[in-house]
């Protein structure tokens, strides 16, 4: 099940400090105004991720993502791409 986690940078950094936090955490609300207080900014939606290494390489893609998403849900061809392109690369790891 998907996990929605947010995300906070500094200022002029770039997305390179940034934080992030599980917003089904009991203690978000609190931690969210902490972070807001130490400068961090709300950067971007919320993302929703099987993991938080999985929420961390979609916020480091910088929302790319979300335009693949777009394109396998809209379009035959892109779809048909990403299955073959699965394939093969489940392939080289076996």
């Amino acid at each position: 099940m998907a996990t929605k986690y947010q995300f906070f940078t500094l200022p002029n950094s770039d997305r390179k400090k940034y934080t992030y936090l599980d917003m089904a955490s009991d203690t978000f609300l609190v931690e969210k105004a902490g972070l807001l207080e130490q400068g961090f900014e709300i950067e971007d939606d919320v993302i929703l991720a099987e993991s938080s290494e999985e929420a961390v390489e979609k916020y480091k893609s910088n929302f790319i993502y979300v335009m693949e998403d777009y394109n396998a849900s809209t379009n035959v061809f892109y779809t048909l791409y990403m299955m073959f392109k699965s394939l093969f690369t489940s392939k080289k790891n076996v």
